[in-house]
C-alpha cells in the first residue's frame, strides 16, 4: 500500500517555466493515493493554467485570498492545518526569499507560514540566481528552520546555457515525500532522551567558561525524531532556539551539573538515549559573588575541577532494550578516539564529526559525520544539511534496533 493513500498535500506553484513540471508531478501525487490542493502565485498562472491543475487534481486551485465575485474567503489557516505536507515545486528565488523572511504578501507564502507539518521545496531558476548569496543564504535560513531542501540538478536551462538550477524531476520529489511518509510513524511509542547545546560553567555572575555549540545538530534531530512520532525529552543548554514539535518536551539547563541531574533522571526512562551536547569537561572551582574586578592584577589564576562525564553516567546505568548514542568532536585521531569513546562508555552507535572538515562542526547549518555502531559497524556521509545528518542518524538508529531485535529472535 502506497504511504501517501490518504494524506493531505498542498501543492505551491510559483512562476517559474519549471511549472509545466508541476502538472506531471501532481499527478504523480494523485495516481499514489494523495489527495492534493494546489495554490499558486499570481506569477504561476502565467506559465500553467488553473484549469490544467484543477482537472487533475479534482479542487479549485486556490491563488488569491479571495474569489472576487462572490467574495469567498481561501483561508491559509485551514490549509495549514488540513495539510500533512506542504511542497513548493518550482519555488523560485523570489518566493524562496520571502518564505525566508517572511514575506506575506500572497496565498501560498501565508499558506507556508501557516503549515504545521513539513515543507519541501524544490528550487528552479538560472544558474547565476542559484549561486547567489542572497539564494544561498535564504535556502540556509529555510533549512535551519527545518524545511527540506530538494536540491536543484544540473543541465540546460530556460536561458540555454548549462548548469545548476533545475527543478528536479518530478519522480524524485515524490520519491523523497514517499520516504518522509514511510518515516512518519517508525518510531511510534518510543521514548528518546536528547542533551543537546554548550554548557556554561560560571566564573561570576557576568561570566562563564563555555563553548561554541549553537544546539542546531540537536534540534534537528530532536525534531526529526519527534516527526517519527517519538515522545522525545531534549534537555537543552543554553541555546538560541530551541526544538519545536508537539511531541517535544524542552527542559532548560546551563551548567553541566545541572545538565547531568536531568539526564540521570530522564535517560533511565528511555527507549532511545541522544547525547549531542557539547559539555564543559571542568568548570571553576569556586563563583564569585561579585564581578571580578581587573583592578590592578596583571593576571589571574581560574582552578578548574572535573565535571561529571554525562555519557558515562547514562552509559553504566543502560538497561536491556535500551540503545544510547553518543558525540565525537575530535581534532586529530578521530576514528580512533571516537571508537574508543564508543566502548568506554558503553555507548551503542557513535556520531563522528571533524573541525578538519569544512563546513562541518559548531555554528554551520551543514555537517560530515561518520557513524560507528557497536560490533564494528562504520559508515561515513557526504557532507549534508543538518536536517539532513539528522534523518541519516535517526535512519541508523532504526536500522540498528531493528537488526538487534532480528539477532536477539
Amino acid at each position: 500500500m502506497s504511504s501517501l493513500k490518504g494524506k493531505h498535500i498542498v501543492l505551491g506553484i510559483t512562476g517559474g517555466i519549471a511549472a509545466y513540471k508541476s502538472a506531471m508531478l501532481l499527478r504523480l501525487l494523485i495516481k499514489r493515493g494523495a489527495e492534493v490542493q494546489v495554490v499558486m502565485t499570481p506569477a504561476a498562472k502565467e506559465f500553467i493554467t488553473p484549469v490544467t491543475l484543477s482537472a487533475l487534481s479534482g479542487k479549485p486551485v486556490v491563488s488569491e485570498f479571495f474569489t472576487a465575485n462572490t467574495g469567498e474567503w481561501h483561508s491559509h489557516v485551514d490549509l495549514g492545518l488540513w495539510a500533512d505536507l506542504m511542497i513548493v515545486a518550482p519555488a523560485t528565488a523570489s518566493t524562496l526569499g520571502k518564505m525566508a523572511n517572511g514575506i506575506a504578501d500572497n496565498m501560498l507564502v501565508t499558506t507556508y507560514l501557516s503549515a504545521k507539518e513539513h515543507v519541501m521545496v524544490a528550487p528552479a531558476m538560472d544558474l547565476d540566481m542559484y549561486a547567489s548569496s542572497s539564494t544561498r543564504r535564504n535556502l540556509a535560513t529555510l533549512a535551519s528552520d527545518g524545511v527540506e531542501i530538494i536540491e536543484a540538478a544540473e543541465g540546460e536551462l530556460a536561458s540555454h546555457l548549462v548548469g545548476k538550477g533545475r527543478m528536479a524531476e518530478p519522480e524524485e520529489i515524490v520519491a523523497r515525500v514517499d520516504r518522509f511518509f514511510s518515516r512518519s510513524g517508525e518510531m511510534s511509542g518510543m521514548k528518546v532522551a536528547l542533551t543537546l547545546g554548550p554548557t556554561y560553567e560560571k566564573l561570576d555572575p557576568v561570566r562563564f567558561i563555555g563553548n561554541y555549540s549553537s544546539g542546531k545538530m540537536g534540534c534537528a534531530i530532536a525534531e526529526e525524531c519527534a516527526s517519527r512520532g517519538a515522545e522525545v525529552t531534549a534537555i537543552c543548554g543554553p541555546v538560541s532556539v530551541y526544538p519545536s514539535h508537539p511531541n517535544i518536551r524542552v527542559v532548560k539547563v546551563e551548567s553541566a551539573a545541572e545538565m547531568h541531574a536531568e539526564a540521570m533522571k530522564e535517560f533511565p526512562l528511555c527507549d532511545i538515549g541522544i547525547l549531542t551536547a557539547a559539555v564543559a569537561d571542568f568548570r571553576p572551582e569556586t563563583c564569585a559573588g561579585h564581578k571580578i574586578k581587573r583592578e590592578n592584577d596583571e593576571e589571574m589564576t581560574i582552578r578548574l575541577v572535573r565535571n561529571p562525564d554525562i555519557a558515562a553516567g547514562v552509559g553504566a546505568k543502560k538497561k536491556e532494550g535500551q540503545t544510547l548514542v553518543g558525540f565525537a568532536l575530535e581534532t586529530d585521531n578521530a576514528f580512533a578516539n571516537a571508537e574508543r569513546k564508543l566502548e568506554r562508555k558503553n555507548l551503542d552507535m557513535i556520531v563522528l564529526n571533524s573541525l578538519a572538515d569544512k563546513g562541518a562542526g559548531f555554528r554551520t547549518d551543514t555537517n560530515k559525520v561518520t557513524i560507528f555502531s557497536r560490533g564494528g559497524g562504520k559508515r561515513e556521509y557526504p557532507l549534508k544539511s543538518k536536517r539532513e545528518v539528522a534523518a541519516d542518524i535517526a535512519d541508523a538508529i532504526v536500522e540498528y534496533r531493528e537488526k538487534r531485535q532480528t539477532d536477539l529472535e
